[in-house]
């Protein structure tokens, strides 16, 4: 198999037609220059440069062969060459975020317009989080993924951090349990909208409340948090749900903070390795981070 290497050897002794300046140019020894010559002349089975009078030139095989060679040795080396920055303006690809609905009906909007005024040709895919299976990453079916850690997901994705968050309770506009204090007593035993995709965060405020001798009265169940602050604003229910995943959601509602201590989470950033340095992926979790620092 013929040494690749010889290919930029051979651009520059054609580029210059001097052994002495070609070695220059490669830091290499005259000596050096003139065995990897023969080396080429031996791959080739062409003399490639011959002597006329004091100095060389080229043979018709080197002439046919110099502007070839050139431009394989300027593929090579962008190939090689580390990936350069996106141009956003020309940029048409689709992206698939999985995440939960809060997460795409609070910050979507602000990530899309932000996308369409640098790289309008930049579509996002929302699919639904059902669950911290890590296959459709690593399969490559979505490009990025937001929620909280879990041990069960694969140790060989990458990972950053948006955001803490924590529970918050919500209800509407003249809901009795704003009638006086919300203590862990009327807290439970007042009707709730609960999700049906529990996490560890969920059980937390369950936790808390058993510990009291409280349960909470659960009445219908949801998928989301975005369809549980729907379902408080339009009837008595209470819906207990992440603050800064439902902020906007949240809009014209009472909030008001857990009558039961519950710990807060992180809210990350979850993506393959393989597209660790993609160059426009990279761009688009840094709009996601930016977004998610200004909600």
């Amino acid at each position: 198999m013929p040494d690749l290497n010889l290919l930029f050897t051979l651009d520059v002794l054609l580029a210059e037609g001097n052994v002495t300046r070609a070695a220059e140019r490669l830091h290499l020894s005259p000596s050096a220059m003139s065995r990897a010559l023969a080396r080429l002349r031996e791959t080739t089975g062409d003399p490639l440069l011959v002597r006329a009078g004091r100095g060389l030139v080229p043979t018709p095989r080197a002439l046919e062969l110099r502007a070839q060679v050139a431009q394989l040795v300027q593929d090579a080396q962008q190939v090689l060459r580390p990936a350069s920055a996106p141009d956003l303006a020309q940029l048409q690809r689709t992206f698939t975020v999985r995440c939960s609905e809060g997460f795409a009906e609070n910050f979507g909007p602000a990530l899309i317009a932000q996308l369409a005024l640098q790289a309008p040709g930049v579509r996002l895919h929302f699919v639904p989080k059902l669950d911290k299976d890590s296959e459709p990453l690593r399969e490559g079916r979505i490009d990025l993924e937001t929620g909280v850690l879990a041990a069960s997901m694969g140790p060989e994705l990458r990972s950053q951090a948006l955001f803490r968050d924590h529970f918050v309770g919500v209800v509407r506009a003249g809901h009795s349990l704003l009638g006086g204090e919300i203590t862990a007593e009327r807290y439970a035993s007042a009707a709730h909208v609960g999700i049906a995709r529990k996490g560890l965060e969920m059980g937390a405020i369950d936790a808390a409340l058993e510990a009291q001798g409280l349960q909470r009265n659960v009445a219908p169940q949801v998928g989301g948090f975005a369809t549980a602050v729907a379902l408080a604003r339009a009837s008595d229910l209470v819906a207990s749900v992440p603050e800064r995943h439902t902020r906007n959601l949240r809009t014209g509602m009472h909030s008001f903070a857990l009558p039961v201590p519950t710990p807060a989470f992180t809210v990350s950033l979850l993506w393959h390795p393989r597209l660790q340095a993609d160059p426009a992926h990279r761009w688009l979790r840094e709009c996601v981070l930016e977004v998610c620092a200004a909600a």
